[in-house]
């Protein structure tokens, strides 16, 4: 399996407003890039494991359940920054037809922010707001961790890291400050584009 890269920032680290680059240093280039290093180290391993046909599984420990439930932190992990990442660095400014959608489905993208702010501090990990490939239509769903809390067939369009690294620097404990921020730097081309890509995909 070829290894996973580190995605650069498409844009500079202190491009935010109300997020630091100190923050964005630490989180993208130590937190996020842990999760790509060990994506790779576990695929690496329980690929040597599965070749020695030792893998033996018990559901209270053993090396194989070790791995497997790291896979899914790591590779969450992994995926939900980098559609973090890609959808910071504009002006905040709703557009195209997600902001349409977004409207049919909350009404106003007033009630979109508010009800998504309350998810946010609802969370101990995650708030994503996802195309449900079985619903057919946009649902907001909350992970209190990257393998706890997501349901599957569901393309993240925006994932809001609530974790405390994603705003203790800047804010305290005033995570909602951090929630504004996060809102007035969205890149909602970048958000459109994830939005056109998932809709082509549904389950029945």
């Amino acid at each position: 399996m070829p290894k996973k890269e580190l995605k650069p920032l498409p844009y500079s680290a202190d491009a935010l407003r109300g997020i630091s680059q100190k923050t964005i240093e630490i989180h993208h280039g130590k937190l996020y890039k842990g999760y790509v290093d060990k994506t790779n180290e576990i695929g690496e391993k329980l690929g040597e494991l599965r070749k020695s046909g030792k893998a033996e599984g018990n559901q209270t420990y053993s090396e194989l359940r070790g791995l497997k439930l790291g896979e899914t932190f790591a590779r969450n992990g992994m995926y939900l920054h980098e559609n973090y990442f890609a959808i910071l660095g504009g002006d905040g400014v709703p557009k195209g037809e997600i902001k349409q959608a977004i409207e049919e489905k909350f009404g106003t993208m007033e009630e979109f922010f508010k009800y998504f702010s309350a998810c946010g501090m609802a969370a101990r990990g995650w708030a994503v707001l996802c195309w449900d490939m079985h619903e057919k239509r946009l649902m907001q769903y909350n992970c209190d961790a990257q393998n706890h809390g997501g349901i599957w067939s569901c393309i993240p369009i925006i994932a809001l890291d609530v974790y405390e690294h994603s705003y203790f620097i800047d804010s305290g404990s005033d995570r909602a400050a951090y929630i504004k921020a996060f809102f007035d730097n969205l890149n909602w081309d970048k958000i459109e584009e994830f939005y056109q890509k998932a809709k082509k995909y549904e389950l029945d």
